[in-house]
C-alpha cells in the first residue's frame, strides 16, 4: 500500500451532487426571469451544458463563452427571446446557493482532514464553487483550493496540475492521489501528470483507460489509504 500524503478531490460529481444543484439552479433561474419552465429545458440543458464543458476541457472555448452560450444554444432550440448573458449571471447566483453533497462525501472529508493534505481541483467557475464550498461546510477542511476559472488552464491540461504542485509545495508524485469522477478531465489529466488516480464510479460505467483504483462509493476510498 502506497503512502499517501497529498489527495487531490474533484467537486462536482465527486464531492457535490451536481446532478441535483444543476436541475434546481435552472429552474429557480427561470422562475427568477418570469420564464416558463418545463421538464424538458431541464434535460436538454443538461446536454447542452456538458458539451460545453467537454468544449472547454479540450481548450476549444473559454470560460466566458461556456458562461452565455450554454443558454443562447438551449433558447435558440426553443424559440426562447431573451438575454443570455443577463440569465448567465443570475443562473450562477442560483448555481452557487445549491450545495447539496454526495452521501458520505462529508463525513470522508472530515475524517481525512489533518491526515492528509487535502486539495480540491475543479474546472468550475469560481464565482459558484467558493460560495457552495462555504455553504457546504467543507471550505474549512481543504488546504488548497484550486479553481480552473481563476488560473486559466482546465484538467486535464498539466499546467492546472502544474499550479496545484506548485501550491501544494512540490510534494512527490509517488505521494499524491486524485480522486474524481470524469474519466475525461480527472483521472485522464492526473494519469497524464504521472500520478496515480481513484475513479468515483457509481454507475458502473466502462473505463477506456489505465486507473490505479476504481470505487463505486466514496467510504471504499479508506480502504485504498488506509
Amino acid at each position: 500500500m502506497k503512502n499517501y500524503t497529498h489527495l487531490l478531490f474533484d467537486a462536482d460529481g465527486t464531492l457535490f451532487d451536481y446532478v441535483t444543484a444543476e436541475a434546481e439552479a435552472i429552474a429557480q433561474n427561470f422562475a427568477v426571469h418570469g420564464l416558463d419552465f418545463q421538464p424538458v429545458h431541464g434535460e436538454r440543458y443538461k446536454v447542452i451544458n456538458h458539451h460545453f464543458w467537454q468544449r472547454f476541457e479540450q481548450g476549444q472555448t473559454t470560460a466566458t463563452e461556456l458562461r452565455s452560450g450554454r443558454f443562447q444554444a438551449l433558447f435558440d432550440e426553443f424559440g426562447i427571446n431573451y438575454d443570455a448573458s443577463f440569465f448567465a449571471d443570475t443562473y450562477l447566483d442560483q448555481l452557487g446557493q445549491q450545495a447539496q453533497l454526495i452521501p458520505g462525501a462529508a463525513e470522508l472529508i472530515k475524517e481525512l482532514h489533518g491526515r492528509y493534505h487535502l486539495t480540491l481541483i475543479t474546472n468550475g467557475l469560481a464565482d459558484v464553487q467558493y460560495p457552495r464550498l462555504t455553504l457546504s461546510g467543507l471550505a474549512q477542511y481543504f488546504a488548497t483550493v484550486i479553481v480552473s476559472d481563476e488560473i486559466g488552464a482546465a484538467k486535464p491540461d498539466p499546467a492546472i496540475f502544474d499550479h496545484t504542485f506548485d501550491q501544494m509545495g512540490r510534494p512527490s508524485k509517488a505521494n499524491v492521489l486524485i480522486i474524481g469522477d470524469s474519466l475525461s478531465s480527472d483521472m485522464a489529466g492526473g494519469h497524464n501528470y504521472g500520478i496515480d488516480t481513484c475513479w468515483y464510479n457509481p454507475n458502473g460505467k466502462t473505463a477506456d483507460l489505465n486507473l490505479t483504483y476504481e470505487i463505486s462509493d466514496l467510504s471504499q476510498l479508506r480502504n485504498i489509504i488506509s
